[in-house]
């Protein structure tokens, strides 16, 4: 859809005060320069844990002892340098424009997952073997300060990349941020946080998140969408921690 001409002109002014430059370098002009998408930290896949995404946990994964309800785990790159800066730039900076970014990211990662298998020897990833995409909500606290959702904005765009519906299912209405959490807390601050709106009854889902540190969230998560009925959970994330 062609953008209106108010909307031209004030795109045009906010480009003049606020200048585009890349998330990584300030290089001008780009989002996303170049040299920085040379250099971002891509998870290779078959070595990658098919539980928890972790990356060298292929053999012997000591983050997830094997033990995540998911079926699968696609995490696309490390949580350090230009991706840590992605994710705080759409979240915090308001960037908007990083989410078509972030899916296509996430979309080359999960189409390399799908030549690797998961613990029951199906592909980690198959589009034609999935019903709807389901994105992990931000706290209501997150969501009040913000005035979005960025996984929401993030999972659209993975929509229109994996041609799957978006299924905006889940709500978090208490759990705070868990950024600056330890491990033991941010299990006590998610549990029994998330609510499933909908019945989701035999349908198959890509859970979809920013970032997977403990993995908590993405548990929680995946816990109340099989209590209502999803068939099974396959996840993805653009980063991880480990």
């Amino acid at each position: 859809m062609p953008q209106s001409p108010v909307t031209t002109v004030a795109n045009a002014f906010a480009e003049l005060l606020w200048p585009t430059g890349c998330v990584g370098c300030d290089y001008p002009e780009s989002l996303l320069c170049e040299r920085c998408r040379d250099q971002l930290p891509w998870i290779c896949q078959r070595w990658a844990c098919p539980s928890c995404g972790a990356p060298f946990g292929w053999l012997t994964c000591t983050e997830c002892r094997r033990e995540w309800e998911v079926r699968a785990t696609v995490c696309a790159m490390g949580f350090e340098g230009v991706p840590a800066r992605m994710v705080t730039a759409l979240k915090d900076h308001h960037e908007l424009r990083l989410a078509p970014i972030m899916a296509a990211a996430l979309a080359t990662a999960l189409d390399e997952a799908s030549a690797w298998s998961a613990l029951d020897g199906r592909s980690r990833f198959d589009p034609g073997c999935l019903d709807a995409i389901v994105f992990v909500p931000a706290t209501a606290q997150a969501y009040r300060r913000r005035g979005f959702d960025h996984m929401e904005l993030v999972s659209r765009a993975l929509v229109a990349e994996l041609g799957l519906p978006l299924a905006d299912v889940l709500v978090r209405p208490h759990a705070l941020d868990q950024r600056g959490l330890t491990r033991e807390e941010r299990a006590a601050n998610i549990a029994y946080s998330i609510r499933c709106l909908e019945d989701v009854s035999d349908l198959r889902v890509l859970l979809v998140d920013d970032v997977v540190t403990t993995g908590a969230s993405m548990r929680e998560a995946t816990r109340v969408l099989l209590s209502r009925g999803a068939k099974e959970v396959t996840a993805c994330a653009l980063c991880r921690v480990w």
